[in-house]
């Protein structure tokens, strides 16, 4: 019996579970999977819709051949299962053994570095495509700056984004593991260390008061521009738009760089491991696009040359969903435009991505100048 093209692994989750329902908006056959039926079944039971989908269940253990069985005859695994700079890699590799393509929602500048460096010439020699960070934050970044460098003799971006909502379980456990990461901007082709610690003053499109933000693990763009001939530097800045939230997460940064970093790594990783561990786990209220808005803003520079863009969006887990449904979509019915490592427009095109986000009422491009 044939296996149903496209993979979520980590479905029962709050993500997985808005991937389910825009695969089902799109009629694409999916397997739901996770390490444990129950949890899947009870995940896939919630999603809208659900009862017209062709889907079918597994149970699966996080194991390099366990998933790498599971996986093949497969064209596409959309993982779901976080915090991706710890539990990542074992996906990426079990993806690579079954020969399909990878495609993941992390939002972790350290997790995309290290799919380029570990993976990229793997997967290219495959002629598949590794592209983590097919999400919001950080993929409508990359489609707004990549929009705002079309401006000719532009070769500097810089980049903020900002939502509304309540970040998921995953999403909050990755704030404890990234605290002894570096985020890293890109300074003259050259990715280059933020301040540790350090809050900035934003002005937000939208907005007569200023934003507090953060470099958020650096983000994805530093990372998916630093080789664009045409790109020279980059800065990004994101968080969410409750300066209460964005106060307490820099506390947290600040307390680690006092009390944890001074520690040798094994007991910092413990110290951090036991404070994710303490995190309530809970599911998230389904969002409302009247209260959970995004903004993805990017001013381009040249010498003289200059212009500004920003997306003003609603939802950002359900833009989580539209665009892995998206980036399956393409997968399932041609050949990704870019091969081995990939950022989000780079394997599915910019301009694509966007026209999907707009379909849905998700998202609308501003152009300011």
């Amino acid at each position: 019996m044939s296996k149903n093209p496209v993979i979520i692994y980590g479905a029962s989750g709050y993500t997985g579970r808005l991937i389910a329902e825009y695969l089902r908006d799109y009629g694409i056959p999916f397997t739901a999977a996770g390490r444990s039926r129950a949890a899947v079944e009870a995940g896939m039971a919630a999603v809208p819709g659900i009862d017209t989908a062709k889907f079918d269940i597994i149970e699966v253990p996080h194991e390099v051949d366990a998933l790498a069985a599971a996986f093949e005859g497969r064209t596409v695994v959309c993982n779901v299962v976080g915090p991706f700079i710890t539990k990542g890699a074992t996906t990426v590799e079990a993806a690579l053994k079954a020969g399909i393509h990878y495609i993941d929602t992390s939002g972790e500048q350290r997790s995309f570095i290290t799919a380029r460096d570990d993976w990229g010439q793997k997967y290219a020699d495959k002629n598949l495509v590794c592209a983590p960070g097919t999400a919001y934050m950080y993929a409508p970044a990359e489609i707004v700056a990549r929009i705002a460098l079309e401006t000719p003799a532009t070769d500097s971006v810089d980049g903020l984004t900002l939502f509304d909502g309540i970040p998921t379980f995953t999403s909050t456990q990755s704030i404890y593991v990234l605290l002894k990461e570096e985020a890293h901007f890109l300074l003259n082709n050259e990715l280059t260390a933020w301040p540790r610690a350090q809050g900035y003053e934003v002005q937000v499109p939208g907005c007569h008061e200023t934003k507090l933000a953060l470099p958020w693990s650096g983000t994805g763009n530093p990372v998916w521009l630093k080789d664009e001939p045409n790109v020279r530097n980059c800065k990004w800045l994101a968080g969410v738009l409750n300066r209460e939230v964005m106060s307490g997460v820099l506390a947290m940064q600040k307390e680690f760089e006092e009390n944890v970093r001074p520690l040798p790594a094994d007991e910092q990783e413990q110290v951090l491991l036991e404070r994710a561990s303490g995190v309530q786990q809970s599911m998230p209220p389904r969002e409302n696009p009247l209260v959970h808005r995004t903004i993805d803003s990017a001013m381009a520079r040249g010498a003289t040359a200059a212009s500004h863009y920003a997306l003003f969006g609603t939802c950002a887990y359900k833009q989580t969903g539209v665009i892995q449904a998206a980036a399956v979509q393409h997968l399932l019915n041609a050949r990704p435009f870019a091969t081995g490592f990939a950022s989000p427009c780079s394997a599915f095109g910019h301009r694509q991505l966007l026209a999907h986000l707009e379909s849905y009422g998700l998202s609308r491009l501003q152009r300011f100048y």
